[in-house]
């Protein structure tokens, strides 16, 4: 696998730590949280390369997390200039080196004193995915039981993703008080020089996301607590 390489804050201005928030509630008919739930989820924005330079509001990703004791949920929303996707897939949707093509990319690390081993998740405009493991260096094909659902806005000129992905598949306890290692990427463009963007800049020579000691922070926001209410005592005579 080849190295590789937001809609009103400036890129210089972004924090280290991303926060998922928790979601109760019903899920929709395809079982991914509803609109209203994602508005609860404070936004990641990013719009440089992965270096932190060459700005292009045009490309801009926001991304969304929430969580329960079950599934992270992420939502991307990308924009673009223009859209290249593979036209075949495994009939699952799995393609191998979707990264030559345009995606958006979750990188997780549960575990940060594992430091050279995080789960890579990606997804295209198309609907095509992929998710692995790496281990220092090297790359692993996992059965993550990843769902995904995408859409194209072509007057806007955006792209939507959301995924949702097993806690199991990330890891074997969750605990909602850790703090994880993560990171967001996207490609974009048919052939070089593409547009590598990320969320925390990698800072290395040419475009490589593969940098775990670069990630920022995910921490998980708690499920809010519900104030029981006491009983009124009726007014003695």
């Amino acid at each position: 696998m080849p190295v590789r390489k937001r809609f009103a804050t400036s890129s210089k201005a972004l924090s280290n730590t991303a926060v998922a928030a928790a979601f109760h509630g019903s899920l929709d008919a395809a079982a991914f949280p509803p609109s209203k739930a994602w508005r609860t989820a404070k936004p990641v924005l990013f719009d440089s390369d992965w270096q932190g330079k060459n700005v292009d509001a045009h490309r801009q990703t926001e991304v969304l997390l929430l969580w329960t004791s079950e599934f992270l949920y992420l939502k991307f929303v990308a924009r673009y200039r223009r859209i290249t996707v593979f036209d075949d897939a495994e009939p699952g949707g799995r393609r191998d080196k979707l990264w030559d093509r345009d995606v958006a990319e979750v990188f997780l690390q549960p575990d940060p004193q594992q430091t050279r081993r995080y789960k890579e998740f990606e997804v295209s405009p198309n609907g095509f995915w992929i998710d692995l493991e790496i281990a220092n260096g090297a790359l692993q094909h996992i059965k993550s039981g990843l769902q995904r659902r995408v859409s194209i806005d072509e007057p806007k000129k955006t792209w939507t993703a959301e995924l949702a992905i097993p806690m199991k598949s990330l890891t074997q306890t969750f605990d909602p008080a850790a703090v994880w290692r993560a990171n967001f990427f996207r490609v974009e463009g048919p052939t070089e020089p593409r547009f590598y963007s990320s969320w925390q800049p990698t800072n290395t020579p040419q475009p490589n996301f593969h940098v775990p000691d670069r990630f920022g922070y995910l921490k998980f926001k708690p499920m809010p607590t519900v104030k029981s209410r006491k009983p009124k005592r009726s007014k003695s005579r």
